[in-house]
């Protein structure tokens, strides 16, 4: 990180490889443990201890064995989604790569990349609705409690994208002095480092205000609020940092046709939905007012 820092502080683009990252946490032998693999598994751990505190205060919808249902079934719908909805959002049809629903065998193959993070987020609410439904617990409840974690592993995994060298910015001009060259980037032209403006939107300003949310406001007794916050802000971010990010090289033609990436349209009905349940919580009685709730969770 000083590296980095010393880098911008000059008139010089800073050189992906100068920073000395590695793909690889640990390597023994043939085999490679790469930190994408760890920033899952941290955002999972991290996300299930946080779960585990939060509902030991007040008003928690579900129980400890609940919770430990939900980091099972959320971690298979994590990884099964997001691979998932790689192969139909980011191959085949247009983008000039072979759909990998038609591969089988490549579609296991976790450790060659692409994951969505869309498909992670589709296969997590099933995962939340099948615990739900299995111990008669309100769904939109548990969503709120979920929501407030997952934004540690966003932090995690964008972090991860940028230690990889993948998933590189738009080229940057003169005035951003902290662009950078990706070895991998075409055309050796400094970029915008869009994997940790993500980091920061998607991550870290998400998990300031999830948390100040539950812990210092009464929004948990608000049913949708905090899942709905959630998806508007994710959204919104990554909205905002679409526009420094490099489209998929498979998909920049999309990008060039309908003026917006791929990312962005997908945020659309994420943005929407948000909206329409941060309104839907606030205009209805908060749980323990007093006032009739409606039967409708």
């Amino acid at each position: 990180m000083l590296s980095l820092l010393l880098a911008a502080a000059s008139d010089a683009p800073i050189y992906w490889q100068d920073l000395n990252l590695s793909p690889n946490a640990l390597t023994i032998g043939s085999f490679a443990l790469r930190w994408y693999s760890l920033a899952y598994l941290a955002g999972i751990l991290l996300g299930y201890w946080h779960l585990s505190r939060m509902i030991k205060a007040p008003g928690a919808p579900l129980a400890q064995r609940h919770a430990d249902d939900l980091f099972f079934w959320c971690t298979v719908g994590i990884i099964l989604g997001g691979r998932l909805g790689y192969a139909t959002f980011y191959t085949g049809g247009d983008t000039g790569l072979p759909s990998l629903w038609a591969d089988p065998v490549r579609l296991l193959q976790l450790w060659n990349g692409g994951m969505s993070f869309h498909g992670g987020l589709i296969g997590t609410v099933l995962a939340v609705a099948w615990v739900a439904w299995q111990g008669g617990l309100s769904f939109l409840r548990v969503m709120d409690y979920i929501a407030v974690c997952v934004p540690f592993g966003m932090l995690f995994g964008r972090l991860a994208n940028f230690v990889n060298g993948e998933l590189w910015g738009r080229v940057a001009g003169p005035d951003v002095p902290w662009a950078m060259v990706f070895p991998d980037a075409p055309g050796g032209l400094a970029r915008h480092p869009s994997q940790l403006y993500e980091a920061a939107l998607e991550g870290a300003l998400l998990i300031v205000v999830m948390l100040l949310m539950f812990w210092k406001t009464r929004a948990r007794w608000r049913p949708g609020l905090l899942a709905a916050t959630f998806a508007f802000g994710m959204g919104l971010a990554r909205f905002f940092v679409e526009f420094y990010r490099e489209p998929d090289a498979q998909l920049s033609e999309f990008a060039q046709q309908t003026g917006l990436s791929m990312g962005q349209w997908l945020t659309v009905p994420l943005m929407a939905v948000g909206l329409f349940f941060i309104v839907r919580a606030l205009v209805r009685p908060a749980l323990g007012s007093g006032a009739p709730v409606p039967a409708a969770q």
